[in-house]
């Protein structure tokens, strides 16, 4: 859907499956619309889990809470949708609270994200205000659990983007902390109250009988 002809990142995905054995993949997707074909192409499937933060509602319509997974890979999809405004520090709190909590507790052979930036609060499209210092400490909270748990095994794949001096910033941003990558910043992320506290609970009252 959307402006996709093929999803790389499903590609991907099996493409380490099927080829290097991988059993535990975590692919996180901050893109500002929900992942929804990703979603569907690992729904009930356990060695893949996949989280989505996304401006909701929005196009398309899919990532509420309780979409979970189905059969085997019923609680390996998390969603979290967030309302239209959120950034720097409501992302970070989502990561702090839910991404982080989520790839310790599943402990990722691969991470793979999908590094949409038109949460950036240039995009014409989003309605989201992420700069690129918060697109970087969300890059560096990534890095950092591929150190801890996959052996440093991280691939970011552009997707989104339609502000071209936001683009440009942002990838760069998130670039230089790959390239910084071992430094070994590590520790929690700078967080304030955000006021998404409610869905954050939400997310992690679903979830709970699965961790």
């Amino acid at each position: 859907m959307g402006f996709c002809l093929f999803n790389t990142m499903a590609i991907g995905a099996e493409y380490l499956k099927r080829n290097y054995g991988a059993t535990k993949i975590m692919i996180v997707d901050w893109d500002v619309h929900h992942g929804n074909g990703t979603q569907e192409a690992f729904y009930d499937d356990s060695s893949v889990l996949f989280l989505s933060t996304h401006q909701f509602p929005y196009y398309p319509g899919t990532g509420a809470v309780n979409e979970i997974g189905a059969g085997a890979g019923e609680g390996y999809t998390i969603n979290v949708p967030l309302p239209a405004g959120c950034a720097d520090r409501e992302y970070l709190q989502v990561f702090q609270d839910v991404v982080i909590t989520a790839a310790k507790e599943f402990r990722p052979e691969w991470l793979l994200v999908s590094a949409g930036f038109d949460p950036h609060r240039r995009d014409p499209l989003g309605g989201m205000g992420v700069t690129e210092h918060g697109f970087a400490a969300m890059a560096r909270a990534l890095l950092d659990q591929a150190r801890e748990f996959a052996g440093g095994r991280i691939a970011f794949l552009l997707e989104g983007g339609y502000d071209l001096t936001g683009l440009r910033h942002s990838v760069a941003a998130v670039l230089a902390e790959m390239q910084a990558s071992g430094a070994g910043a590590g520790g929690r992320l700078p967080l304030a109250e955000s006021g998404i506290e409610p869905i954050v609970r939400r997310v992690l009252q679903v979830h709970e009988k699965y961790r």
